[in-house]
């Protein structure tokens, strides 16, 4: 028997076109849902599109049919859509929980339906853990909204790289030689397109990246940009994807201190000579839930503080040099000029980027419809490189399976456009590593 879902404005707001996404079973909004929608659908940011997106998705299916019965939704495999704007008389959730907010709203319309359709399963679907742990307290099913997820299959997230024991020692000579390997040869190794292998024989060794064009494993040599040294294998394979003109999009996960933001700049100004530009950006997670318009100053003054973090890489990148050499002036020239610039992504939209190379920082606060957003700017010669760590995510309706980095790093695998490294050891410090293991 066909399910009835129930959804909350969260869902929308991570996912549009969320209702089509529910095969042959039923949709109830709840006209609390619509009242949220109403309030975001003016604005720049993700949340304002998905609420104006919905709003006339739900208008184009309705056309002249009242939303109180249930409308069939577009396409002969989905189930169809109704508008609940009758609570529970007895108003449950408020007798317990003592607050007429729009969560207990939607909790009461929820009941309602459980009500209304007693033979049917009815299932509050939210991004919202506490709001899912309320409904189950009134003795609602609730789930969390998986159609954005990845990895449902897997363990662990895609690593980009594989460690290959036991190659024969004259295969290790012959590709520093050569400079490529027939896989065939290898004991194993996985042939998605620019994958990374650490090969290894006793005190031999060697890295080697699987070509996207022929079916070949090529030497990654070790190499240094913008005076920052590659101090592992894993960063040797970040700055080889940096630095590889096939690839256009780039994802370096790892935690704090892998280097993952600094080697992206340090390969960005490396290639500065091959872009007009070099963009530099960090999605903006408010404090209390303000919004940067409530902050002091024009929106470099709001945008500042946030992008603390990239100005703190730039200026170790300086200072590697001399102040008086060729390389640390011309990162000063770079900013002053506008070479390089720090952007808001909030302003992003409706932008084509071409001739560019574009760093975001910490993408994993970014949703899987964000993601797109940005990429789908990119224009002629344009490289963007994605930096973050899935596990440290301050974006309250995203986790480690549904945020947009590790979103693209499963659906985009195994492209010849696209080139993945996760970055495992802690290069910032000692404090820092012994924080990361044992804090």
């Amino acid at each position: 028997m066909k399910k009835v879902f129930v959804l909350d404005t969260s869902v929308i707001l991570f996912d549009h076109e969320a209702i089509t996404r529910f095969d042959e079973h039923d949709i109830a909004i709840p006209i609390t849902v619509l009242e949220e929608l109403d309030e975001l659908k003016k604005g720049n940011q993700h949340k304002n599109f998905a609420a104006r997106e919905f709003i006339r998705f739900v208008d184009a299916i309705a056309e002249d049919h009242p939303l109180t019965d249930w409308v069939p939704i577009n396409g002969p495999t989905r189930g169809s859509i109704r508008i609940i704007h009758t609570i529970n008389p007895g108003e449950r959730s408020e007798q317990v929980f003592g607050t007429s907010k729009p969560d207990h709203k939607i909790l009461n319309a929820a009941l309602f339906m459980q009500e209304s359709e007693p033979d049917r399963e009815v299932v509050l679907v939210t991004k919202d853990i506490a709001l899912r742990l309320k409904a189950k307290a009134m003795g609602l099913t609730a789930e969390d909204y998986v159609a954005g997820q990845v990895n449902q299959k897997h363990k662990q997230t895609y690593t980009g790289k594989s460690f290959i024991k036991d190659v024969e020692s004259g295969l290790i000579d012959n590709i520093y030689v050569t400079g490529l390997i027939n896989p065939l040869h290898l004991p194993e190794y996985t042939d998605i397109s620019n994958h990374f292998h650490i090969l290894k024989n006793g005190s031999k060794s060697a890295l080697g990246c699987m070509d996207s064009v022929t079916p070949m494993i090529n030497l990654v040599r070790r190499q240094s940009v913008y005076g920052v040294e590659p101090r592992n294998a894993e960063q040797t394979f970040a700055i080889h994807a940096i630095m590889n003109p096939a690839v256009r999009l780039v994802t370096i996960q790892g935690v704090a201190g892998t280097g993952k933001t600094l080697l992206a700049l340090a390969g960005a100004l490396e290639q500065r000579r091959l872009y007009k530009q070099i963009y530099v950006s960090r999605p903006i997670v408010p404090l209390s839930n303000k919004d940067i318009g409530y902050l002091p100053g024009d929106i470099h003054s709001k945008v500042n503080p946030y992008m603390e973090p990239l100005w703190d890489n730039l200026r170790y990148i300086k200072n590697q040099f001399n102040e008086h050499s060729k390389e640390y002036t011309q990162i000063t020239e770079m900013l002053e000029k506008g070479k390089i610039e720090i952007i808001p992504l909030t302003y992003i939209r409706g932008r084509s980027l071409s001739n560019v190379i574009m760093i975001v920082d910490e993408a994993q606060n970014l949703s899987p419809h964000e993601i797109k957003t940005i990429i789908t700017r990119a224009g002629e010669n344009t490289k963007i490189i994605f930096t973050g760590d899935v596990n440290q995510i301050d974006t309250p309706y995203l986790d480690s399976k549904s945020n947009g980095l590790s979103h693209v790093i499963e659906k985009l695998k195994g492209h010849s456009l696209f080139a993945h490294i996760t970055l495992e050891k802690g290069e910032r410090s000692a404090l820092a590593d012994i924080a990361n293991e044992l804090l």
